[in-house]
């Protein structure tokens, strides 16, 4: 790719850009990815595009002016025309007034401020974390499991965010390709030693996910780097990372409930 950097408050308030950042410049842009049918370049541009939209939408909180969430066709196709060193400065630009504008809400709203967000509920504090989050996931998309991306996926945030404040989201594009008929109930759960479990319900009617304590047989077993991966439709490399004793069947539907998005 190209060179670039950005200022010390995007490094405070998104710890994870260097590695990203890095990873990218690593690579040709048309390399390929773990995220099915994307290329570096296009990880590059779901990644400014959203932090422009995270800038949008609490920015517009700030000004008393809510303002719906676009599409990710929307808020990424003007990247696409983009040449690759006029993208990469792009997202050096995005990531910067991505921070201004967290400092500023972090200034004017309350903790709790309740912002629209594509169909849910967040609060200020959500919009830099949550662009920590894809920071560390598209890494993983681009490098594997290397000692970087292990250890993020290992960090209980990570865990946290994805269960907390993505939530059911995660959930959507998998249960749609399941015939779950008026009664149908799927329910798996992911299980790290020593921490909560993650508690995965499909149902007709709707979807749940939550942490709660372990009780029974855990559908999966793993490390929480893999648990992480394995709730936004990842694999790790080495499959001997997870266990389970559940079966084919039930491996299935939860893998398929956990298609990501």
């Amino acid at each position: 790719m190209v060179t670039g950097t950005v200022s010390d408050d995007v490094h405070a308030l998104l710890p994870e850009w260097d590695g990203f950042a890095q990873a990218v410049r690593a690579r040709r842009p048309d390399a390929g990815t773990w995220c099915e049918g994307w290329t570096v370049r296009d990880v590059l541009i779901h990644n400014t595009g959203n932090a422009e939209e995270f800038t949008r939408v609490l920015g517009g909180r700030i000004l008393g002016e809510p303002l719906p969430t676009r599409s990710f066709e929307e808020r990424e196709g003007p990247y696409h025309n983009m040449g690759d060193a006029d993208l990469w400065s792009a997202f050096i630009t995005r990531c910067e007034q991505l921070v201004e504008v967290c400092a500023a809400g972090a200034a004017e709203l309350l903790a709790d401020t309740p912002i629209e967000w594509t169909g849910r509920t967040v609060t200020p504090g959500f919009f830099a974390e949550h662009m920590r989050e894809e920071m560390v996931l598209h890494r993983w998309d681009m490098t594997g499991d290397d000692a970087t991306a292990t250890q993020s996926l290992c960090e209980s945030w990570m865990t946290e965010h994805s269960v907390f404040d993505v939530g059911t989201p995660l959930l959507a594009r998998g249960t749609t390709g399941l015939d779950l008929g008026p009664d149908g109930r799927i329910e798996g759960r992911l299980r790290v030693p020593g921490t909560d479990d993650i508690r995965v319900v499909a149902t007709a009617e709707g979807n749940t996910i939550e942490m709660v304590p372990q009780e029974g047989e855990a559908t999966i077993e793993s490390d929480p780097a893999v648990r992480a991966l394995l709730l936004w439709g990842r694999r790790p490399a080495d499959p001997s990372r997870w266990h389970s004793q559940a079966g084919p069947d039930a491996l299935r539907q939860l893998r398929t409930v956990l298609s990501g998005y």
